[in-house]
């Protein structure tokens, strides 16, 4: 670098003084390889790709106006499961005449909940390799819990489920139990 000689015109001699400068750092080259390097980097990276869970659904029919049969599931083959509000999970394998709030039983969507019922359940059916599960989720059902049903019928390797709408008859059950269950309880009367 090269120095700036400045004279004194002071009258007092003839020495020469250098004036320093402030360094000066050139930053070009650092942005030149900040560059390089996150291209390199985005280059070299694998980026995740998203979970797709495959649903085998039915085909269209070619006739619009032709409806397939409807297909009565022998309950003794099927469990229903119905996805509540607030992470609550039922399930049931009764008709419209035996369910009531006594008979629809709950669970929760853990190892020892869920899954268990599902497996006891299949253990229990005429025909195991017919057995169904029917997925009912409600409008207060929440989209994460029906994943979780979804997982469950991939961890319990049950091939054959459903999914469909709670019918009115499993909608008044539900309401009352939920409803029974979470209304508060009644004050306790004084006896004095």
């Amino acid at each position: 670098m090269a120095e700036v000689q400045v004279k004194d015109n002071s009258g007092k001699g003839g020495k020469v003084r250098s004036k320093k400068q402030a360094p000066h750092v050139d930053l070009t080259p650092m942005v030149d390889l900040a560059f390089l390097l996150i291209t390199f980097f985005m280059l070299v990276t694998t980026f995740n790709k998203p979970n797709v869970m495959d649903l085998g659904l039915p085909a269209k029919p070619k006739d619009p106006t032709q409806k397939p049969p409807p297909t009565e599931i022998d309950l003794s083959n099927s469990i229903s499961l119905i996805i509540g509000k607030d992470n609550r999970i039922f399930y049931h394998q009764l008709d419209a005449a035996s369910l009531n709030e006594q008979t629809l039983q709950e669970t929760t969507f853990d190892r020892n909940g869920i899954t268990k019922v599902i497996e006891q359940a299949k253990a229990k059916a005429k025909d195991q390799s017919k057995f169904t599960v029917i997925i009912k989720p409600t409008d207060d059902a929440v989209y994460k819990n029906f994943v979780d049903i979804l997982d469950e019928m991939a961890i319990t390797k049950n091939e054959i489920y459903g999914i469909t709408d709670v019918k009115s008859w499993e909608q008044a059950v539900y309401d009352k139990k939920v409803g029974a269950s979470s209304a508060p309880a009644a004050p306790a009367a004084d006896t004095k």
